[in-house]
């Protein structure tokens, strides 16, 4: 992200994304969570090819959706989605997610130091979690890795497309599957909502399955390294599992980058923050940049999980608030007591900078994680 530097300093400034289009951005708290559940934003664009990008992704480079019908698609989105992740729904699968990563810790232990915690846990504990929960057979995580990580690629828009068109193949077949024998599971359960077709529920679950375990791989990654190269904090959630609840929240605010922000585009002319924007505009919703705000969170740069920062706007605000947010909660409780537990000594094998983050992703994280304990 390129920021204009002659813009004058004001809650919404103009910049230029990745890809060279004009865009506002807001970086400030109180603004952020105002247009996060502003109808005057939307993912749709009146013309999508002449739309700003900020990216080559084919999956969330650019405008989504029915510019005409977004409202209306928008509410049957969320009333099909929402039951499956309900925080009571949610709590009922708690009991499988810590055998879950129980396991993976088991084969962690054995296994000895040095260990990367990107493969041995922050990368298999969420996509069991989703297999298990959508219906996708854990066994053709390969081939569905492969299509999520290419339709994710901010860089390369046929390989993002190719990646995209993969993945909602794979998830026809698995619709034509569930109809044929269904089960107790996410995809079994949208085929029988009424009106909707193979292809959306295809589509719906996809979704799901790429943001259902992309986002907390990367999150899970990006928290232990945070709480790993602070040794006061860790030290001090290996010493009472009672701040797990805490350092979840702080891990989900803390990391300083989110990418290019959360796009939303103008429906109509409006002003807000002291600009004018006119209709059809990309505003990027910088919700990384929010989050540290120091109007609202005291010392932001520092790692604190004793903080209350349960009003981070990591999942969004308001109509748009992600619907997965419970399950990403608990699987990051799951992970971080049950290592602190397991492994008090637990540390990092390399220097923090020499870590690698994962580049040309939606998703970022890192490419591996080396601990040793």
């Amino acid at each position: 992200m390129r920021v204009n530097k002659s813009s004058s300093p004001c809650p919404m400034e103009r910049v230029r994304t990745a890809v060279g289009d004009e865009a506002w951005r807001v970086t400030g708290y109180d603004l952020a969570r105002r247009l996060l559940d502003d109808d005057r934003l939307g993912r749709s664009h009146p013309d999508p090819s002449s739309a700003a990008r900020i990216g080559e992704s084919a999956l969330f480079g650019g405008p989504s959706g029915d510019h005409a019908t977004e409202g209306e698609d928008h509410a049957r989105l969320r009333a099909m989605l929402q039951p499956h992740f309900s925080p009571a729904r949610v709590r009922a699968l708690r009991p499988r997610v810590e055998e879950l990563t129980a396991r993976l810790l088991d084969a962690m232990e054995r296994d000895g130091p040095p260990a990367d915690l990107h493969r041995a846990l922050a990368l298999p504990l969420p996509l069991l979690v989703i297999c298990e929960l959508l219906g996708v057979p854990y066994e053709d995580r390969d081939r569905f890795r492969a299509w999520t990580e290419a339709a994710g690629d901010t860089t390369d828009n046929a390989r993002s497309a190719q990646g995209l068109a993969a993945l909602y193949a794979y998830g026809r077949e698995l619709v034509g599957r569930k109809r044929r024998e269904p089960a107790d599971d996410v995809i079994s359960r949208l085929c029988a909502w009424p009106g909707a077709d193979d292809d959306e529920i295809a589509r719906r679950s996809m979704t799901l399955l790429f943001a259902g375990h992309e986002t907390t791989v990367a999150q899970i990654g990006l928290g232990a390294a945070l709480l790993l190269a602070d040794r006061g904090q860790w030290r001090a959630l290996a010493s009472d599992p009672g701040l797990v609840d805490g350092a979840v929240e702080e891990i989900l605010r803390a990391p300083t980058s989110s990418g290019a922000g959360i796009p939303r585009y103008a429906r109509a002319d409006f002003e807000v923050g002291g600009a004018r924007v006119a209709a059809g505009d990309l505003v990027l919703l910088d919700t990384a940049a929010a989050n540290h705000d120091p109007a609202v969170f005291e010392r932001p740069g520092d790692l604190d999980i004793t903080r209350k920062a349960a009003g981070h706007l990591s999942f969004g605000h308001g109509a748009r608030y992600c619907v997965g947010a419970p399950l990403a909660r608990l699987e990051l409780r799951a992970v971080f007591s049950g290592l602190a537990a397991r492994f008090p000594d637990l540390r990092l094998a390399v220097p923090a900078d020499r870590l690698r983050l994962r580049t040309g992703s939606l998703t970022s994280g890192y490419v591996e994680l080396p601990v040793t304990w």
